[in-house]
This record gives C-alpha cells, sequence and structure tokens, in this order.
C-alpha cells in the first residue's frame, strides 16, 4: 500500500514542482504584485476561473469517490482514488496556468491555487478518510 501512496506523492510533488516552476520563469513574481492587485473591468470574467476550478475540482473528486465500489480491496481503491486526484490536480493546474498566461495581472489567483494545490497532498491518514465511507 505504502507504494502506491509514495508514486502518488510523487506524481503531486512533480505537479507541483512544475507548476511552481512555470510561474517562477513566466511570471512576474514580486511582492508589488500581490500587494497592488488592480481589477479591470476586462478582466471580471477570469476572476471565476480559480473559482469555478476550486468548486469543480472538488465536486467531481467527490464525485469519482462516492463511485468507487464498497467491495473492492483497499489496494484497488487506491487506484480509483489516484484517477479522482489526478482529476482534481489536472483542473486546478489548469486553471493556474491559464491565468499566468492569459491574465498575468492575476497572478495572485493562480498563487493561491498552487497554495491549495499543495495542501492537497496526498497522505495515507487523508485517504482512508476519503475512502472510509466505502468500508
Amino acid at each position: 500500500m505504502s507504494e502506491k501512496i509514495k508514486t502518488l506523492q510523487t506524481i503531486h510533488l512533480a505537479l507541483c514542482a512544475g507548476l511552481l516552476t512555470a510561474y517562477i520563469f513566466a511570471g512576474n513574481l514580486s511582492l508589488d504584485s500581490f500587494l497592488n492587485v488592480s481589477i479591470e473591468p476586462a478582466q471580471w470574467p477570469y476572476l471565476g476561473i480559480p473559482v469555478a476550478a476550486f468548486l469543480l475540482s472538488n465536486f467531481l473528486f467527490r464525485f469519482f469517490i462516492k463511485k468507487i465500489d464498497a467491495r473492492l480491496s483497499f489496494e484497488e481503491k487506491i487506484t480509483e482514488y489516484q484517477t479522482a486526484s489526478l482529476i482534481r490536480w489536472a483542473i486546478l493546474e489548469g486553471a493556474a496556468f491559464v491565468l499566468i498566461f492569459v491574465t498575468p495581472e492575476l497572478i495572485a489567483f493562480g498563487v493561491l491555487l498552487i497554495v491549495y494545490l499543495a495542501y492537497l497532498r496526498p497522505t495515507e491518514q487523508r485517504i482512508k478518510e476519503h475512502l472510509q465511507h466505502l468500508a
């Protein structure tokens, strides 16, 4: 079991590191870009991207977790959990990339998505909590 969790943690780390690297090299990361966020009316629709990514990723994650058959072994459940996690992370990563390349002025919201993605690091305890209702 720990081998599958380590694999999932490695994938998560790679996603976070890649996204962080993109923000460091492609973004204008400075304290000024975080303190002086000025949003033009034309950028307002883009504020929905991080909110939609957060809501959609959590909705789909829970949807796929609920679809896991309770009769499966824990190892098989981990595989299904990995699929649900990858979908969740991909949505958050995609939204962060859209923000950095389409609206670099909203870089602070992209950084918030990266922080949230890092928070979602899979641990054995967190996986068991998510799969608890299936037992």
